[in-house]
């Protein structure tokens, strides 16, 4: 009877023929994605004929000296100050409620919209025109609204300004 199998020999490929089967692989990729290939190729004429290949190999090379620059730009005084506003300004937006706010912004729109419609209309308001606004309960609202706004902020400003002494 014969002995059963245990070992199977992986056959041992000389480098020729490594090296054929690495291109037989990429002709059979090439084959299975003409239409991409194609249309890559195409890109790549376009962006050599309009200067943009050149461009992007120029900044390739360039890319120590690139990045020095860019890092230099982002710690200058100007960009620092933005990026830390807009994350100040992120952190009090997550404090405020969503519902306020839209009614804000949509009463600011509104508002706009009134002012322009009215400064249009180029005319003087009066003293009378002003007391019969006080009177009015929209404008009463706001008035409300801002006073609270305007106490609001002295009282971050008063808070501020004690941390600093």
């Amino acid at each position: 009877m014969a002995k059963p199998i245990t070992k199977i020999k992986e056959p041992i490929l000389s480098e020729e023929e490594k090296q054929a089967d690495r291109l037989e692989s990429v002709v059979q990729n090439l084959a299975d994605n003409a239409d991409g290939i194609t249309e890559t190729i195409k890109l790549l004429q376009e962006l050599h004929e309009s200067g943009v290949l050149e461009a992007l190999n120029s900044l390739i090379e360039a890319k120590e000296e690139v990045a020095k620059i860019a890092v230099g730009q982002l710690l200058r005084q100007p960009v620092t100050n933005a990026i830390n506003n807009g994350m100040a300004a992120a952190g009090a937006l997550t404090e405020l409620d969503p519902e306020m706010t839209k009614k804000i912004i949509n009463g600011m729109t509104r508002g706009i919209q009134k002012a322009e419609k009215e400064l249009r209309s180029k005319q003087k308001m009066g003293v009378f025109e002003l007391v019969k606004l006080m009177r009015d309960k929209d404008v009463n609202r706001a008035l409300t609204f801002t006073l609270y706004l305007l106490q609001g902020i002295g009282a971050g400003l008063n808070e501020q300004s004690q941390g600093n002494n």
